[in-house]
């Protein structure tokens, strides 16, 4: 990296998933708008043809005036020709299709075990997590073997698992994983203070927080406001406002597949007195099946079933304005994220100082009462090729025992897709919190699971399902 005027201007930057139609049209335009980087991405994805509709995406991108980053954007066809000479991989991939997903998500309610989202924790979380897990094997071999110095973002799901992976791997490796979960709860608090205090434009990462937990299933145990303590405030409104929770006054938890009235997270406020810090629909995965009894209970909490009837409406949607961007008929919009990603990458260049949530181990000691073996989501500063972990302190008792079951599943379900063992597999698919069916069912579901995703996995699994 050359750095000159503030700025670095060389970087290349290798993007695993570069045919992505969604995320990657959101990173590029971050890194259009921001002048003090620049250089290369290259893209890299099993889909060539995908790779190359990004690759003239992105290069329409930088020659447009309004970009004040200027990137080339390329395509190579092998890991190794993507990896060599980077400063940073992100992995943005998505592992299978959504055919495979939709076993994952929706063969688990034929044992009246509904998931709203499914891709994290959970029968959907863990069985996704199997052909994940080796595609993260074969990306940390890679990079060991031709970008060992690069930082690596990572953006997959499941999140800790995928980032536990990597180091498992190479445990030199410089790797995170960046998650918006907790950006959406800052601004929910944003929303509710300017409410409750009458102030106005309370910008999300004015809102100081303490995070700590596993990613989709973080807590704050700390909140503030320019000196303003926020828990009362939250607590006041959820008081006032439980029932009917918060809606946004331009969305409505019934018109968006995404959206929630976060009545979840204020009932997990007042039965643990911390402020959880993911989505609704996140939330209600890790938990039993308190939230997810049936499609009735989801619907009376106020958020929804993500179903992959309506993702592979969505990818219709957005092949079609891949071709219209690709074409020229359509251009990306550039308007900020509000991601942080592209700063954290400036951190790292020593360009800035930041501090942000990330998905790292636990080898600080960051949470002293989880193990050091585990991967959780923290503050760290951000700085020139660092990253320090802030010490988060420990979770409660009550909190932590929520937590286990799914950090004991971390370790389980990465021995059991390193080694193909079935045993282990049933054993951490019966400790989810949501696997409520009777162990004979929890194996047939399981069975079932494993074979409708087994092109993509390993062959000792096909012997051992037999």
């Amino acid at each position: 990296m050359t750095y000159k005027d503030n700025a670095v201007k060389d970087l290349r930057i290798a993007y695993i998933g570069g045919g992505s139609r969604g995320w990657a049209w959101t990173f590029m335009r971050d890194l259009a708008l921001e002048p003090e980087l620049g250089g290369t991405i290259v893209l890299y994805d099993i889909d060539k043809e995908a790779a190359k509709a990004n690759e003239i995406i992105g290069n329409g991108i930088s020659e447009r005036p309004e970009a004040v980053g200027k990137w080339k954007y390329i395509v190579e066809d092998t890991l190794a020709e993507a990896l060599t000479g980077s400063d940073f991989v992100v992995i943005s991939i998505l592992p299978g299709t959504f055919d495979e997903m939709e076993s994952d998500v929706h063969e688990p309610e034929k044992y009246g075990i509904y998931q709203s989202v499914g891709d994290t924790a959970g029968p959907g979380g863990m069985v996704r997590a199997l052909r994940t897990i080796p595609m993260f094997v074969t990306i940390a071999e890679a990079i060991r073997d031709y970008a060992p110095q690069a930082w690596v973002i990572n953006y997959t799901n499941p999140m800790s698992l995928c980032v536990k992976t990597l180091y498992h791997v190479f445990p030199q490796i410089k790797a995170f994983g960046c998650c918006h979960e907790v950006f959406g709860t800052q601004k929910l608090l944003a929303q509710i203070a300017e409410r409750e205090l009458g102030i106005t434009d309370i910008k999300r990462d004015e809102i100081i927080v303490n995070v700590l937990g596993l990613n989709h299933f973080t807590w704050f145990d700390s909140a503030s406001y320019k000196g303003i303590d926020l828990f009362p405030v939250y607590r006041s409104f959820i008081e006032k406002h439980f029932e009917e929770g918060f809606e946004e006054e331009d969305k409505n938890w019934m018109n968006s597949t995404f959206s929630c009235a976060h009545r979840v997270k204020f009932d997990l406020f007042k039965k643990y007195g911390w402020i959880a810090a993911a989505g609704d629909r996140h939330l209600a995965g890790f938990m039993p099946p308190i939230y997810l009894k049936d499609p009735e209970t989801v619907a009376s909490w106020k958020f929804g079933l993500t179903t992959v009837a309506w993702r592979k409406e969505d990818l219709k949607k957005r092949l079609e304005k891949s071709k219209k961007l690709v074409s020229g008929e359509e251009k990306v919009e550039l308007t900020p994220s509000g991601e942080e990603g592209i700063l954290l990458i400036k951190a790292l260049c020593g360009l800035t100082r930041m501090i942000s949530n990330v998905n790292i181990p636990n080898t600080a000691g960051q949470i002293p009462n989880l193990p050091a073996s585990a991967v959780v989501e923290t503050n760290a500063v951000f700085s020139r090729d660092s990253i320090a972990p802030i010490f988060a302190g420990n979770l409660t008792e009550d909190i932590r025992q929520l937590m286990l079951p799914h950090v004991m599943n971390h370790e389980d379900v990465l021995k059991a897709a390193l080694t193909c063992d079935y045993d282990i597999m049933l054993r951490a698919f019966r400790r989810d919190p949501l696997v409520t069916c009777s162990k004979d069912d929890a194996d047939k579901l399981l069975r079932t699971m494993i074979a409708n995703t087994k092109k993509y996995l390993p062959d000792g699994w096909s012997s051992s399902i037999s």
